[in-house]
Formats: C-alpha cells, structure tokens, sequence
C-alpha cells in the first residue's frame, strides 16, 4: 500500500510493475531494491548498466548575462571559467562556511542548469532566491524527470537511443532529442562508473526508461544499491557525511575548490563563510575533525552514528556511512575523526553494540573510479 502523503516520480507505475520495494525518500515513495536485490543490483551496475530514478532530485536554471557571477557569489567554486557544455561539482555555504547543500551544474550557455539534492530542492530555492533573485532569473524545474544510467556497459545502450552520446567525455553534456522531447544528458553520475544523467520532460520519462530497459544491458537499479555504490566510490551523501556543520576542508572536498577562489586567487574570497573555509585551507585555522575512509579489519559491517574511538578507548569521532561493500567484498565505511587521528594506516577503533571493531584509515574511493575521460 503506497502512503498517499508521499510524493510520486513520473517511474512510480514503472517501478510497482517492476516489483520494485518502495520506501519513503526525500517525500517521495522511492524504489529501495527490484526482485534481484540490492547485491545483484550493485554487481549488474558495475558489469553492464543500471537504470536508476533520481527524479526527485531538484534541476533550477540560472539566467541572464550576471547568472554565473551571481551564482559563484554563493559558492567557493569557479562558474565563471567554466566552459559551455562542461559541468562542475559546487557547494551552497552558509556564513559560517557550513554545507547546506552539494550540487552539479552545467554552463550550458544558455543558462546554468543545476542539479540538486532532492531533500533540499525547497530550502535551496529559497535560498538562492534569497541571495541571487534580483541578480538572474531563476527557474525551478521541479516537474522534469532525471534518470541515471551507470556502468561500463551505459554508453553502449544510451548511444542506441541517443547517438552521438558516445563522444561525451566525463563531466560534460549536451542537449539531445529523443521522439520530439527535449533533453539534457551529461556523462556523469554518482556511482564511480562511467555512465549519464538525463534530465527528461515527465510526459517521456515512462517510455524513455521503458526503451532503456528493452537493451540488453540495462536492468533497474533501486536506493539500496545506489547507496552502496556510492559509498564504495567515496562520494559523499547529504546529510550523513556532509551537512550545514561541516565545512569542505573538514569533508575533505579541498579539490573542489578551484586556486582561483582561494587565497591569493584572481577571484579569492568572496562567498559566504569564505574566513572560515579559506583559513582552514590555508592552516591558519586548524581543524578540529576531518572525514576519512575507514576499513574494518573484522568482516563485520560499520554503519552510520556509531562511535569511534582510539586504541586507548578515547572518543575520537564517527560513522557518517557504512556498510558491507559488495565489490569491495570487506566493511567499508567513512566517517570524522580528529586530525591527529586521520593519517591514512591509522588504527582504531569502532563500537559496534559494545564490541571494539578494530578498523584502519584508508585512502578513497575502496573501489577504483572508471569514468570516461577520454
């Protein structure tokens, strides 16, 4: 029985005659797993291609010849140097330099058409509207489906639909037409595979997803598995591992944020919290956490809010996101710890219902990347 109070994407009807297990997400019933599972999800994603709905997300245009300078007035990232047809990761700071969202765009130039996260959409409007409204014109497309197809085998099954598809390189998009409806398709995604996010009118997104299914390759692909694939690739999730308390140098998204932002950068400065965040780029502030990647050293899964502690049983963070991963074949996990505790082979511990779980600092991602970059 689907909650009536929740919110429905343009795939609802697809995913019930799929079998797909529903569950609430971001206000909308979403497909959690199909009738193979989340383990033979995450594995078919990683061989071939999986076809994921991610319409709840939120997509805006930004318009108008001061769009770019406005929009990076609320980011410590370039948009005014990024080029047409290339998209880039950003960060919504508030004042204090904390993350009250992480989002994609892309100059389309046209517009910069932005992606963000589906729990947020509403307060990311109203914010930006806040800040930027009488700077550009701003469009909430909320209506518009966005799929993702990702996996080695995504480009071999999109191009089929979508010729000319294949020449994308990772991080850039193009505009495409597929039976008279207008989309937007970026060689992107959040699973650490090559694959693309389609950005689609809601009146073409059944059948779209339908022919997509119908190539050989392409299975459907619920929450549960993207979730395991993203944590394998190291990406974080909003509202576990990143949050309007935690600032991108203590997330560790330094390479997010272009030289020219920075201290000393033609365009330094100038984004809110930007003290903060540029301090603690700079070491003129010393941070008091940092995220790591953690593997534990016993097959036991580590999941979010449990405790971490040092060898000697002091309280030194943790687990924002954790999980049996299935490629990785072994607990992988990450979460925040002090600096002094951050290097990577760093052992401690993690308090899984009152046992010490012995665990390492590890580099990330626990699954090597394969996007496509030409």
């Amino acid at each position: 029985m689907t909650d009536p109070t929740l919110l429905q994407t343009p795939l609802h009807a697809l995913h019930l005659e799929l079998g797909a297990r529903m569950v609430p997400f971001a206000g909308y019933a979403m497909p959690v797993q199909y009738p193979e599972g989340l383990m033979a999800e995450h594995h078919h994603t990683r061989r071939a291609a999986g076809l994921f709905d991610v319409s709840h997300m939120g997509q805006l245009l930004l318009s108008g010849p001061d769009a770019a300078a406005a929009f990076e007035s609320l980011m410590p990232v370039d948009v005014i140097g990024l080029g047409v047809n290339k998209q880039r990761y950003g960060l919504l700071l508030n004042d204090a330099g904390g993350i009250i969202d992480d989002l994609m765009f892309v100059n389309r130039g046209t517009d910069l058409f932005v992606i963000v996260n589906g729990a947020c959409k509403h307060g990311d409007l109203a914010h930006i509207r806040a800040c930027i409204g009488s700077l550009c014109h701003i469009d909430a497309q909320f209506d518009r489906a966005l799929l993702a197809l990702q996996g080695p085998a995504a480009v071999t099954a999109l191009q089929r639909l979508l010729p000319g598809v294949e020449k994308l390189v990772f991080m850039t998009g193009m505009a495409a037409t597929w039976n008279g409806a207008d989309l937007y398709v970026t060689r992107s995604g959040y699973t650490g595979e090559d694959g693309f996010e389609i950005s689609l009118p809601a009146a073409s997104a059944d059948a779209f997803a339908r022919a997509l299914l119908a190539q050989p390759e392409v299975k459907p692909v619920g929450l549960g598995a993207r979730n395991s694939l993203r944590l394998e690739a190291g990406l974080c999730l909003y509202g576990n591992d990143i949050d309007t308390t935690t600032t991108p140098v203590e997330a560790a998204l330094n390479w997010a944020m272009q030289k020219i932002r920075r201290t000393g950068g033609e365009r330094a400065g100038g984004f809110p919290g930007a003290d903060v965040v540029l301090a603690q780029l700079d070491g003129s502030r010393a941070l008091t956490r940092k995220r790591v990647g953690l593997i534990a050293l016993e097959r036991v899964p580590v999941r979010e809010h449990v405790e971490l502690q040092s060898l000697d049983g002091t309280r030194i963070g943790e687990v924002t996101s954790g999980l049996l991963g299935p490629s990785a074949d072994k607990p992988v996990a990450m979460g925040y710890v002090s600096p002094e505790h951050a290097e990577i082979g760093t052992r401690l511990h993690a308090i899984v219902r009152g046992k010490a779980v012995p665990m390492e600092v590890a580099p990330m991602p626990f699954v090597a990347n394969r996007y496509h970059r030409g």
